[in-house]
């Protein structure tokens, strides 16, 4: 097989000087260090030399001075993500595998981020688009981008090749052809301008927002701002699993809302966004059939067009009349 290179020659083997290794207890509990000859990792359950894991291979188990046994591993994506220096709040690995999958980010792409906080959410937007991408990140706050540096450097090894990290507003931005926007901000319907001008007919705009009413409104923004197609939204809720014999059930704790996210494509220049047509919910739109003259069934196969102005709902595609002021 050919030599692995970047973070992938950093991941595989023995255990070398420099690396991370996540150390776990009997009672789950883990312990990140980073190997260096000669030191000594302490707890109140003994310790444990550096120079017993170097060179050792992944997934071995070395035992304390205290007799306290710890199984060995380099630690994943989310075990860093969750133990790593905040200087914001972070993306949960929850939805940022879920903002990966769902903005489809691809290798090679070029990626817009707006709010890079402590850096979680760009270490998996790194991971997605490799070394031949490009991700450019924006922070507002010079203090978040240093901490959000330090922490994608610790994570890959040093500077990423395909990463830009800029102190400032999105609004500012120049980028074009740009193939995804990621956009983790109090307001990002004050940015739709920019995010159109960067992204590619038919890229895909993601936003993480915390609150409903961020949702609603950025939504909104979307259907009025009228260059991207209708917007789609949902959150994710993870739920642990007890496993003991039978003894087979869902935890009692789990981490439930942290935030929705809001997808959307870009349209080509000059495209007006054909109009939404749901099914109406029960007993929303009672104007009558225009072909029969018969009020339309509640929660029936009449479809509304969303587009069309109060009091003009049309069905099935046609204007549907107004009801005389006297009628009951």
């Amino acid at each position: 097989m050919p030599p692995r290179a970047g973070e992938a020659a950093r991941r595989r083997g023995p255990f070398a000087k420099g690396d991370r290794v996540q150390l776990t207890d009997p009672k789950g509990r883990k312990h990140t260090v980073v190997l260096e000859p000669g030191k000594q990792f302490h707890t109140h359950r003994g310790a444990l030399a550096h120079d017993e894991l170097i060179g050792a291979p992944e997934g071995i188990v070395v035992t304390s001075t205290g007799n306290t046994p710890y199984l060995a591993l380099r630690p994943l994506l989310a075990d860093f993500v969750l133990a790593m220096p905040r200087g914001a709040a972070v993306v949960y690995p929850k939805d940022a595998a879920m903002i990966v999958g769902y903005a489809d980010i691809f290798p090679g792409a070029r990626v817009l981020e707006a709010g890079v906080g402590s850096g979680a959410l760009a270490c998996s937007l790194l991971r997605a688009v490799g070394d031949t991408g490009l991700l450019v990140s924006y922070e507002r706050r010079a203090d978040f981008a240093d901490v959000a540096r330090r922490n994608i450097e610790a994570f890959f090894g040093g500077p990423h090749p395909a990463h830009q990290l800029r102190v400032g507003d999105l609004g500012t931005a120049e980028e074009t052809d740009m193939d995804r926007v990621v956009l983790d901000m109090l307001a990002p319907w004050e940015v739709l301008g920019t995010v159109a001008r960067a992204l590619v007919p038919g890229g895909v705009l993601c936003a993480y927002v915390a609150t409903a009413t961020q949702l609603s409104r950025t939504v909104e923004a979307l259907r009025e701002y009228g260059a991207f197609a209708e917007p789609a939204a949902f959150e994710t809720m993870l739920r642990d699993w007890h496993l003991d014999g039978l003894a087979v059930r869902p935890e009692h704790r789990m981490v439930g809302h942290t935030g929705f996210l809001l997808t959307a494509r870009r349209l080509a220049d000059g495209v007006t966004p054909p109009p939404r047509r749901r099914r109406p919910a029960k007993g929303a739109h009672g104007e009558p059939d225009p072909a029969t003259g018969e009020a339309a069934a509640p929660g029936g196969p009449a479809l509304v067009d969303e587009a069309a102005p109060a009091g003009e709902a049309t069905l099935a595609g046609e204007a549907a009349p107004r009801r005389p002021a006297d009628e009951p």
